[in-house]
């Protein structure tokens, strides 16, 4: 488990710990009521064992806790998806991963998107995928599926068009400028933003390199709806569910979009990439 996956359990065991001492119970005394070890208490407590969600109900009903179920078992479900390790995700390649994203697209119907320094992958064109998607596989050293992975991935554009589905994307400058495959396959990139830019579901916004950030820069990251945030590290995939934590990415994403710019001065930085390129 990850060092900040480790020290979420720990502190949910520190949570717990707390609820045991408010209500004037010793761990002992809570062992004989629900019946367990004391040595699973401890356990527990210490982020030495995981807390089941049954475990979770039998705590806080012995506790007198009953109204912090929904939000412990909230947070244990976060810590026990917390970190997906990349070099599992893509143990059988690239596509195999991107396949997994397709039902949680196909179910989501407003999303929130930031990525500071690359172009969205729902957004990219196919040769502009398949570079990005050579560098993972170099990286991760998994097996060179890159043509599959970027079918894959182009599937997911079908979204921008079916349905009823809102998609706000928050780009930084730099995703206009990170070379992915080259002059021509970033061209064509560039020109594919000027063209989605037009749909009515998609709203895009750039933070231009000069403007005053409302919050600091970070990982990319997606929203879906209001029940799941996907952050995004080198060493793994970090997954969200836990309320209070959605609702903190929610507020990040909204003080980035402050800083970003949209329409006609989108196009304009845009225009400006594009003229680099021929320079």
């Amino acid at each position: 488990m990850s060092n900040q996956a480790q020290q979420a359990r720990e502190a949910f065991g520190a949570r717990l710990r707390e609820l045991r001492r408010d209500a004037g119970l010793t761990g002992r005394a809570l062992a004989i009521r629900t019946g367990w070890q004391l040595s699973k208490i401890s356990r527990i407590e210490h982020g030495k064992q995981n807390a089941s969600e049954d475990d979770i109900r039998a705590w806080c009903q012995h506790v007198g806790a009953q109204d912090q179920i929904p939000d412990l078992i909230a947070t244990v479900r976060h810590i026990e998806a917390m970190w997906m390790e990349w070099r599992r995700t893509f143990a059988a390649g690239a596509k195999s991963a991107q396949k997994r994203s397709l039902p949680l697209y196909e179910k989501t119907g407003s999303f929130r998107v930031y990525q500071p320094a690359t172009v969205w992958g729902t957004l990219q064109t196919a040769d502009y995928a398949a570079a990005t998607f050579r560098h993972v596989i170099n990286f991760l050293q998994i097996p060179d599926d890159t043509d599959q992975a970027v079918s894959m991935r182009l599937q997911r554009q079908q979204y921008l068009y079916q349905g009823e589905r809102r998609f706000s994307v928050v780009l930084g400058e730099q995703a206009l400028y990170t070379n992915y495959g080259g002059p021509d396959v970033m061209r064509g990139q560039l020109d594919r933003l000027l063209a989605v830019m037009t749909l009515p579901r998609l709203s895009l916004g750039i933070i231009p390199r000069r403007a005053e950030l409302e919050i600091w820069p970070g990982n990319s990251f997606t929203i879906f709806g209001d029940q799941l945030v996907v952050v995004e590290t080198y060493s793994a995939e970090l997954t969200i569910t836990q309320p209070r934590e959605i609702t903190m990415y929610s507020r990040a994403f909204t003080m980035l979009q402050q800083s970003a710019v949209y329409g006609q001065a989108v196009r304009g930085l845009i225009s400006v990439a594009l003229d680099a390129l021929d320079s």
